[in-house]
């Protein structure tokens, strides 16, 4: 995969071609405006390939996006300006030499941390880099979506002028510990020449219902300011698989 990162990294552009970078940013920065109108500098944790981070630097947010993938990296940088900047580092595990005033976590990073040693560590650190009544605004896996509706295998096929995909996914479920493991095969083919590329993924997802988020957001010195079916701002049942939750800092 590493040694054929250019197949790499346009699977990555191909596969969420259609995801709404602009559309999605909005809807934070109205979050942002609505609970931290005067918010002017952002961390964004598991940022990927920086999509998101760079439409905040261009609505002018000043954004460090914190990502351990290195060919996400790769992309991300291609975009650094002054008021756009990356780390490598895990989000359970980072160090930052400023406070923000907003922390983001977006496109279910969260629901990757399975473990609540990793959860909880990820919120305190969050926590240690706000500024107090600042805001964490994340969102997860919906749990009354997962266990109404059950996951269940899917084959993605996409392709553009210059590559083809081809994804199977095969979750396994884990319901006392509230994960689904969703295991990735994926074939990468070039239409301009025979080289392809094939890899797994694996991506195990937690599942949160607001309960568990109320105790996490207490436990680490925040509350909840609002929570609602990310994007749509409906109110979460049984059909809403993304539910985004607001985060003020309480304490110090």
């Amino acid at each position: 995969m590493i040694e054929n990162f250019k197949l790499y990294s346009q699977y990555y552009n191909l596969l969420y071609y259609d995801k709404d970078y602009p559309a999605e940013a909005a809807y934070i920065i109205e979050l942002i405006q609505e609970y931290f109108p005067n918010a002017q500098n952002i961390i964004e944790l598991g940022c990927g390939t920086g999509k998101h981070a760079s439409v905040f630097a261009e609505k002018g947010f000043s954004v460090l996006g914190i990502e351990l993938s290195e060919d996400m990296l790769n992309i991300a940088r291609q975009n650094e300006n002054n008021r756009l900047r990356f780390q490598k580092a895990n989000i359970s595990n980072f160090k930052v030499d400023q406070k923000f005033e907003i922390a983001l976590s977006l496109f279910h990073v969260i629901s990757y941390l399975t473990d609540n040693s990793s959860l909880i560590r990820t919120f305190q650190l969050v926590h240690e880099s706000l500024y107090d009544g600042g805001l964490f605004i994340f969102d997860v896996w919906h749990t009354p979506a997962v266990v109404s509706q059950v996951p269940e295998e899917r084959i993605k096929k996409l392709s553009n002028d210059q590559i083809q995909i081809i994804r199977r996914a095969t979750p396994s479920i884990f319901s006392e510990e509230n994960i689904v493991e969703v295991n990735y095969d994926i074939e990468v083919s070039s239409l301009k020449d025979p080289t392809q590329l094939s890899f797994k993924e694996i991506h195990p997802m937690r599942h949160f219902c607001k309960n568990e988020i109320d105790l996490l957001a207490y436990s680490t010195g925040f509350e909840i300011l609002k929570s609602e079916e990310f994007l749509t701002k409906n109110v979460p049942s049984n059909l809403t698989w993304g539910v985004a939750y607001v985060l003020k800092k309480i304490n110090s």
